[in-house]
């Protein structure tokens, strides 16, 4: 009887200590209150030390035609964290001595048009290739995001007739999905094996990650697949699927359960050992030398002044992020199937409870103060960023600046006159002046050093004689549809086939604001529009013709 006696008292010393490091579930249940509804869909999360899973759960719910709830087993669309599987993939063959990370792409794809200097496997790794994004030349070309189905060599067949890069390979850096899709394309073709055959065969059955895949089928079967919402009127949602067969710079279905066995993989390498690992994490660098945060699809940053690597992901009605602090030692998944869903919020917020004693002070934030009403006015308006063709809106909003934009908006919190905090983006917003009196410039800027410029744009009306200039016809040898701009009324619109008509949006002279960009119309030698230049983001300077009157 002495014994079970002794263990207990010995339970009894070392339970607290044990039990006291974990944080109490009701605030890890508080992150997830808002999805923890039967009536909504929601997000599973896990935590890992080590790759070891120590904290898992789930919220909300997986099918809401059949009430279904979400469980730690459920699996997810995880979209743009399925691109460090696609590198990790590449790596692999490069370990194997099947390829270079220095080989020209066109090398293994042909297809890719000679745009002049050669884009390596490398540039695309790094998002340095100046290739245009695959989803926005798909929607210029009429297809549907998640409506029309695309497969590879939907994309293959859309890239092979383009005729000009967003820049030179690696004089910068612009996220591109479509040298993800390449990078499949390239293991593919080197391994003579299907992608998804590919990775099973060296990623996720080795690492037991059972139920896991790339899935290029979009109609197979899933079991305990979770489903995507959007949001309808109301408190309603609306299914969000994506829908398309497209793999490598998305499509990985995985569960937060399996993604620990990944995780543990970079702390106890069993695919690819040591040398894959140093791989993964290597920045990528422009011409100049610069290094860039993106790795092999592992975004360096900080976090509340601890060094970070993540990735997140966002497709339809899904949401995801993969968070890990290597000296730490800890990793957290959010996995979601509701499309307002914040996931890298909320994984930050997972670990403002469980390294609460290692993370240091906000950077911003600590103090706000108290501006005039006055000195919001002077900073209303609209910012434009003529090379992205992205913009901001800048509006009062409960006594309060916000940025607005379709469907949010996102509060300023003052620090001082000019300089603001992006309230739950860990940025601040900085304003600066011309001649001390209207805002001519709004730079975004966040904690790892990323920086992006607006310049204020004044109220601007087209005169009465140029609208009738734009109207016609425009088209492009890099894709079919027809874009006609149209007078609706007092306004121009623009429509083509598939597409609500979108209505253009007077900045400048000539130039326009849409709802996915901006619109800046070229004119002829004698003064007569000849076509237009569309800026989508990760489209730069794609350029249509008007043709002419017959």
């Amino acid at each position: 009887m002495k014994r079970p006696a002794m263990i207990f008292v010995l339970w009894l010393l070392v339970a607290p200590m044990v039990f006291g490091q974990e944080p109490p579930a009701a605030r890890v249940d508080e992150v997830f209150a808002k999805w923890n509804k039967p009536t909504s869909p929601g997000c599973a999360m896990s935590v890992m030390r080590e790759g070891r899973i120590i904290d898992k759960r789930a919220y909300g719910m997986a099918n809401l035609d059949y009430d279904i709830p979400l469980t730690t087993a459920s699996v997810f669309h995880v979209a743009s964290v399925s691109k460090q599987f696609t590198a990790a993939a590449v790596v692999l063959l490069a370990l194997q001595k099947k390829l270079s990370l220095d080989d020209p792409v066109r090398k293994y794809a042909p297809e890719l048009p000679d745009f002049g200097e050669p884009i390596t496997i490398r540039h695309l790794i790094h998002h340095t290739s100046g290739l245009r994004d695959q989803w926005a030349l798909l929607g210029l070309a009429g297809s549907r995001y998640s409506l029309d189905r695309i497969g590879n060599d939907d994309v293959l067949e859309l890239v092979s007739r383009q005729k000009a890069l967003n820049f030179r390979p690696g004089e910068k850096y612009l996220y591109s999905n479509t040298g993800y899709t390449l990078l499949a394309v390239i293991a593919s073709r080197v391994s003579g094996k299907s992608f998804r055959d590919f990775t099973d065969e060296n990623i996720f059955r080795p690492l037991g990650m059972k139920n896991t895949h790339f899935r290029d089928d979009f109609s197979e079967v899933v079991k305990n697949q979770a489903y995507g919402y959007l949001p309808a009127r109301g408190n309603a949602f609306r299914t969000g699927a994506t829908n398309f067969d497209t793999v490598g710079a998305t499509s990985l279905l995985t569960t937060v359960e399996d993604i620990a066995l990944w995780d543990r993989n970079f702390f106890e390498p069993k695919v690819g050992g040591a040398p894959f690992i140093e791989q993964m994490h290597e920045r990528g660098r422009q011409n100049n030398g610069e290094a860039i945060d993106y790795a092999f699809a592992l975004i360096h940053g900080v976090y509340r002044g601890l060094p970070v690597v993540e990735h997140s992901g966002s497709d339809a009605g899904f949401r995801a992020h993969f968070l890990r602090f290597p000296e730490q030692r800890y990793s957290f998944a959010v996995f979601c199937n509701a499309g307002p869903v914040d996931a890298r919020e909320l994984a930050r917020k997972l670990a403002d409870i469980y390294l609460e004693k290692e993370l240091k002070d906000r950077p911003v934030g600590a103090q706000g103060v108290q501006l005039s009403s006055e000195q919001l006015k002077k900073r209303e308006g609209l910012y434009l960023d003529a090379e992205s063709g992205g913009s901001m809106r800048i509006a009062i909003r409960d006594g309060a600046l916000a940025i607005q934009s379709p469907g949010q908006a996102l509060e300023l919190k003052a620090l001082s006159e000019k300089r603001f905090e992006v309230v739950g983006r860990n940025s601040t917003a900085e304003f600066e002046e011309a001649a001390g009196t209207e805002a001519s410039r709004l730079v975004i800027s966040d904690e790892a050093g990323g920086e992006s410029t607006y310049d204020f744009m004044p109220p601007y009306a087209i005169p009465a004689d140029l609208k009738a200039g734009y109207a016609g016809e425009y088209v492009s040898e890099e894709i079919e549809p027809v874009f006609r701009i149209a007078i609706e009324g007092e306004n121009l619109v623009l429509k083509r086939f598939k597409y609500r008509a979108a209505a253009l949006n007077p900045v400048a002279r000539d130039l326009f604001l849409t709802d996915s960009g901006t619109i800046r119309f070229t004119r002829d030698g004698e003064g007569r529009v000849s076509g237009f230049v569309y800026n989508l983001g990760r489209i730069r300077n794609f350029h249509l013709r008007k043709r002419p009157v017959e």
